[in-house]
């Protein structure tokens, strides 16, 4: 029999869906986060892979274990996805650092917010608002390297007019017209890298946050014209470098949901009021955006 070819190249294991609550109580005030957990080492287990040892494994249930672990080991005050992560990611090549050479932390922070009763915030009443989804991606490796990616998805995002589609190519396989008012509504995904930890990262989060949707909507009057999403993307992204000056990599995904004119049975005329909702098949558009001299934090 001929020899195989075949070798290792790559290797990591680790523990997805680890779901966590964590409750601050501060007086009579609590506060709560949902965490969605993914972890993932890089580590000394090629032998796990090509023979039939485990030894010095941290296995998957481990890493589980660890989840709930450092969440008890936080401290007094609440803690951000981010903060959460690096201690996490600490916790492992600090815990195993014969065997672990880095770990890899996903965040999800669920979209619970403190309720508000006529103007007044609940003491521990928190209700589910939306379907965005903060995140947050840290690395850590055992020579005390670190790297920190916040970010956001499922932020739906709309407007009914200040937005237009034309001047592109149209040839004989093109069916979309030129329009200069249009809907236009898109699901965002970003992320952006940290050139080194702001003073807050809850702050920091919500001045992007702030940043991005500035950008898409213009000002409460009047808006802003959106001539394509891809220009609208770039402005979004340059606001956010502009607006925080640790942030120096800002992705972004933005793909379509379409709100197509419809003209209704027994009416002869489009009036800027019905639209067939769908989102599929739709255009999908990304891209990086970093500052000056700094390199992009992902490929596409």
């Amino acid at each position: 029999m001929a020899q195989s070819q075949a070798q290792l190249a790559a290797h990591q294991h680790g523990k997805s869906r680890v779901r966590l609550g964590r409750v601050w109580r501060v007086g009579n005030v609590h506060h709560f986060v949902e965490f969605n957990v993914a972890t993932m080492l890089e580590s000394d287990m090629e032998h796990a892979f090509l023979t039939d040892s485990n030894r010095g494994m941290t296995a998957t249930d481990t890493q589980k274990n660890s989840v709930y672990y450092v969440a008890k080991q936080l401290g007094a005050r609440p803690c951000s996805p981010e903060e959460f992560g690096l201690a996490l990611a600490r916790h492992f090549v600090d815990s195993y650092p014969d065997t672990v050479w880095k770990a890899k932390v996903s965040v999800e922070m669920m979209p619970w917010r403190r309720l508000d009763v006529n103007g007044q915030p609940h003491d521990h009443g928190y209700v589910w608002q939306g379907s965005e989804i903060r995140t947050a991606y840290v690395t850590a490796d055992s020579k005390g390297k670190v790297e920190i990616t916040a970010g956001l998805k499922d932020l739906k995002v709309l407007k009914t007019t200040q937005s237009g589609y034309s001047g592109f190519l149209h040839d004989k396989f093109t069916t979309l017209p030129d329009v200069g008012d249009r809907i236009v509504a898109t699901s965002v995904t970003a992320n952006w890298r940290y050139s080194r930890p702001p003073a807050s990262y809850d702050a920091a989060y919500a001045t992007v946050r702030q940043a991005l949707t500035a950008a898409f909507y213009g000002p409460p009057r009047g808006g802003v014209f959106s001539p394509s999403v891809q220009f609208t993307l770039y402005q979004m992204g340059k606001a956010a470098i502009d607006r925080v000056p640790e942030v120096e990599s800002v992705f972004l995904n933005m793909p379509n949901l379409h709100f197509i004119p419809c003209v209704p049975v027994t009416t002869k005329s489009f009036d800027n009021d019905v639209y067939v909702a769908t989102s599929e098949p739709h255009g999908n558009i990304e891209a990086v955006v970093t500052r000056a001299a700094a390199a992009p934090h992902c490929r596409l």
